[in-house]
């Protein structure tokens, strides 16, 4: 299922990052991704709800979940379910 979703949102223009990691002894995985703006990460998601989210969720026990940043009201509202915690910027630079 991994190449399928990363191949699947390597063609969405405006996901930036989409990063998949896993330990040494692969009870661990962690995907980083990054968007644009709200406006694309909505667009994954909703992607990702269609697509992947049933065979996605009962395959890996979620532990966390975080985001970074401002997102808009209608981005909070879709990602709600999955119980995140949020980051607001608070100083630094990205290259």
């Amino acid at each position: 299922m991994p190449v399928e979703m990363v191949e699947g949102t390597s063609a969405e223009a405006s996901t930036l990052n989409y990063e998949w990691y896993i330990s040494d002894d692969g009870g661990t995985v962690h995907i980083y991704e990054k968007y644009a703006d709200s406006e694309a990460m909505v667009a994954h998601v909703t992607g990702f709800l269609e697509k992947w989210a049933g065979r996605f969720m009962s395959s890996v026990d979620v532990t966390r979940f975080v985001v970074y940043g401002n997102p808009s009201a209608e981005a909070r509202e879709l990602l709600a379910p999955f119980g995140g915690t949020y980051m607001a910027p608070w100083g630094g630079f990205a290259r």
